[in-house]
């Protein structure tokens, strides 16, 4: 038996602002000067108007931004040409900088740790003058570079989640301190730049930030933090405690120093944690959200990092609609981890598609779950109310008006797919209709990978082979027979896909 919605499509609705478009993730800042990246971010923002970019490792060592003297005696360099020239690029697209502080430049680094492939040194300052003196220089920098009011509307934010010894070779106690550091600088250059933080992975430090912050007068203008639906809650693996370094896994060069059995037993808790059932709730996003606002308190809450997970496929699709249905009201802003696969925290993999995090591959071709944001975006910022919504655990719907156009997101979706299956939905609409269609995102249509998959998965492809994968991408859109003001759209909804309803208004 059908699963039945009902929408009348010439409510008024109530206001949906489009949260999840203020911002997406890059990889790491050096990319970033790649013609290809700035082609991905370019038609990222076009299309599926995201505002700002946030990305890793802006005082990394392969930007140059503190260079070490080559010889004992001579000075210590700081350049700031390169930020500059991607926040140029940034500008100049129409976007701004969602400005992630980190990781150490190696001069100034306390302990030897590095982070992923290109080696972001992940320690807090030798000397903590190093540090504050060189964000001083680069908000007078980016102050007297692009003017103090356009710098005033970008957001600081310090660090990548430090409270994984991954990231961040210190204590909580230790973050806090650079926190207020960073800060500071800051705030002595221009009271008006906003800065915030934690930037915690897994929804973690909230209270004991807001505390340290408010108990010490430390500037404080937003919260952010991350969470994926493949976090576990209550896991503490490789964490930073208010005291202790987490155990973590140090450097990536840290295998190659371990003796033969160290480093199997290191690779098997690596594989363990990897490997973890995942028996979050449907709606752990939601949960998570929903207890970090309350915990935010008046301050502006923004997840600077998050995603639905299998990225190559209808899965992500259909997860970003459940999850942006469903945090509606909690967040002031979404940045969706992240834009491109040309995405080097493991080294360029280069194939046409590896599960890597990115919205379009290494050649641009438009995942499924871009086509999602692409109609979302197109979509208007008023939400109809269903009738019997939640008739169906798994299989809802997401309606969007703009007063002359309301496009139905009909989704079916658990989490790992674990419990779910084919659902038979019934839209109701009520209402005098111009024109009525649909297109569908599932395992048949708008399945670019698919397409590359049958073609035998050639790591190289063809000029022609990519004018199929890149066709593969396409949105195709069925024009529905429309009868009166009452009209019934039936749509099969398999496990993890979504149809996409629009209809336009007499």
């Amino acid at each position: 038996m059908a699963i039945q919605y009902g929408i009348h499509l010439k409510d008024e609705g109530r206001p949906y602002p489009h949260y999840w478009e203020l911002c997406v993730g890059s990889c790491h800042a050096a990319t970033i000067l790649r013609a290809d990246v700035q082609e991905h971010i370019r038609k990222a923002h076009r299309e599926i108007g995201f505002k700002y970019l946030r990305f890793h490792g802006l005082l990394d060592d392969d930007m140059s931004v503190v260079i070490k003297g080559m010889f004992p005696g001579t000075p210590t360099q700081i350049s700031f040409f390169n930020i500059d020239r991607i926040f140029d690029f940034l500008l100049d697209t129409g976007m701004k900088p969602f400005v992630e502080l980190g990781f150490m430049p190696e001069a100034y680094a306390s302990t030897s740790q590095t982070t992923f492939h290109y080696k972001g040194f992940s320690s807090m300052p030798a000397h903590d003058a190093d540090w504050s003196e060189l964000i001083r220089l680069l908000i007078i920098h980016l102050e007297e570079r692009y003017g103090a009011a356009e710098v005033r509307s970008w957001f600081f934010e310090v660090w990548n989640e430090p409270n994984l010894r991954f990231f961040f070779d210190g204590t909580m106690k230790d973050y806090f301190h650079l926190y207020q550091l960073t800060a500071e600088a800051i705030k002595a250059v221009d009271r008006h730049v906003r800065v915030g933080g934690p930037a915690t992975s897994n929804n973690m430090w909230i209270p004991e930030f807001r505390a340290f912050c408010e108990e010490n007068r430390v500037p404080l203008d937003f919260i952010t933090t991350h969470h994926y639906p493949s976090d576990d809650p209550f896991s503490r693996a490789g964490m930073n405690t208010a005291d202790e370094k987490g155990p973590g896994f140090g450097s990536m060069d840290a295998l190659d120093k371990m003796s033969e059995e160290e480093r199997a037993e290191a690779m098997k808790k690596i594989a363990e944690m990897f490997r973890r059932e995942n028996t979050n709730p449907r709606d752990v996003l939601y949960q998570t959200a929903k207890k970090v606002k309350e915990e935010a308190g008046p301050y502006p809450v923004y997840y600077t990092e998050w995603n639905a997970g299998h990225f190559d496929t209808s899965y992500a699709a259909a997860g970003v609609a459940a999850t942006l249905a469903y945090n509606e009201g909690l967040v002031e802003g979404y940045s969706y981890w992240c834009v491109s696969d040309i995405f080097e925290e493991l080294g360029l993999h280069g194939l046409p598609f590896n599960n890597e995090f990115g919205l379009v591959n290494v050649y641009g071709v438009r995942k499924p779950v871009y086509r999602l944001f692409e109609q979302l975006h197109r979509a208007g910022s008023r939400r109809l109310a269903v009738e019997n919504q939640g008739a169906s655990r798994t299989a809802e719907v997401l309606p969007l008006s703009d007063g002359g156009t309301v496009t139905c997101f009909v989704y079916n979706h658990d989490i790992e797919a674990r419990d779910i299956r084919t659902e038979q939905v019934e839209l109701h609409l009520t209402g005098e209709i111009q024109s009525l269609e649909i297109a569908m995102i599932d395992s048949r249509r708008t399945n670019p990978c698919g397409c590359w998959e049958a073609q035998g998965k050639p790591a190289y492809p063809t000029d022609a082979q990519l004018a199929e994968i890149e066709s593969a991408s396409r949105l195709v859109w069925n024009r529905l027979p429309v009868s009166g003001a009452e009209n019934t759209v039936s749509v099969e909804l398999e496990p993890e896909s979504v149809a996409i309803v629009r209809a336009v208004l007499a």
